[in-house]
């Protein structure tokens, strides 16, 4: 993430190895209390001044463990993700309504009466846009309710929560939700994206206390408990989590979910549709290539998607180029027979991995 410029804070008391109170001179008169990581690391001590990125506590950068990403919102890039996925326009315009809702209607309703916790769960198998949905949601959240204040978002590395030393998950699971999620849910609306859940919320019930340790259980028990506080405290705050295996995600998770969608392998026209994206992209760089879309060979090779998830759709374009070292050195070179002799490698290389599967 690229650095803003340099501002001054001035460090009145330092009060352990992650926090400073002082002054921003940007809000002078204001005590402000700051994260260490955000000053230079030399110049944290009580009475002197340090360098502090600009806007400090609002360039989104967010210095804790388990967070994988942090940056503020609505941002291009994930709007550009949004974009790119390719599933029924219904399951955005869900999506989008129901986390919009998330923060129009929960700090108006009685939770007793109408339990909204501000999650939504998306499943389905791996490579079919999950994760870059879920970020392109967030963006477009932020953008149709921005009139709420600058958004926030969060995601969180799960794989850096769990730890062989008894009590370590949990205790790494309640300072995440409950320190690092809460601190910025303070600060203004703010989505967090969990992603591969079932890491974090693992099924208690398919577990077998002699396989796992009881560590996994109080860790998802951690979830459950910070997630029914933050609910109840901060009316602007949404989790988007994915799964690859819903059945591996504890029963009393997934239902506080206010909506769980099924993100879906791609139907006939949406593997066209994905296999043509990728292609007009690579003509954008190489235009030689653009013809390729009305070749016949190009309407088989579409076909030939039919089973596979978009993320190898679109990766078969490159394998596509990779052929014969010409292409891979001109991708201009590249043909439509090249593209469906690769749809039938990938579709080959599929059908042999279910088979190993089975």
């Amino acid at each position: 993430m690229p650095r803003a410029a340099i501002d001054y804070f001035v460090i009145f008391y330092v009060t352990d190895e992650r926090w400073a109170i002082g002054i921003n001179n940007k809000q002078l008169g204001k005590y402000q209390v700051m994260r260490k990581s955000s000053l230079e690391r030399e110049n944290c001590s009580g009475g002197r001044i340090a360098k502090l990125h600009s806007g400090g506590a609002d360039t989104g950068e967010v210095d804790a463990v388990g967070v994988l990403d942090s940056r503020m919102l609505p941002n291009s890039e994930f709007i550009a993700l949004w974009d790119a996925v390719i599933v029924e326009a219904s399951q955005k315009d869900r999506l989008l309504s129901q986390a919009i809702l998330n923060f129009t209607l929960r700090e108006k309703v009685n939770r007793a009466n109408l339990p909204l916790h501000g999650l939504i769960v998306l499943h389905g198998p791996p490579g079919t846009g999950k994760t870059s949905l879920a970020r392109g949601l967030a963006a477009r959240t932020a953008e149709a309710v921005g009139r709420l204040g600058q958004f926030r978002y969060i995601e969180v590395e799960p794989h850096a929560l769990t730890g062989a030393a008894l009590g370590k998950s949990q205790r790494a699971v309640r300072d995440l939700l409950g320190q690092t999620v809460a601190e910025q849910a303070e600060r203004g609306p703010l989505i967090v994206l969990l992603d591969e859940v079932e890491t974090l919320a693992a099924d208690r019930g398919r577990m077998s206390m002699d396989a796992n340790p009881i560590d996994v259980h109080r860790a998802t028990d951690a979830v459950l408990a910070q997630l029914d506080q933050l609910a109840a405290k901060y009316p602007h705050l949404l989790f988007i989590a994915t799964s690859n295996f819903t059945r591996a995600v504890d029963g009393a998770f997934l239902s506080r979910a206010d909506l769980i969608e099924n993100v879906g392998m791609p139907g006939p026209e949406a593997c066209r549709a994905i296999l043509q994206s990728a292609l007009e992209e690579l003509a954008g760089a190489f235009p030689a290539t653009a013809s390729i879309l009305q070749d016949a060979d190009f309407h088989s090779a579409a076909k030939q998607c039919v089973g596979l998830d978009g993320r190898r759709i679109r990766k078969l374009v490159f394998s596509a180029c990779a052929l014969n070292k010409q292409t891979a050195i001109d991708p201009n070179r590249l043909s439509a027979s090249d593209v469906l002799q690769a749809a039938k490698q990938a579709q080959a290389m599929s059908l042999c991995m279910m088979g190993e599967q089975s």
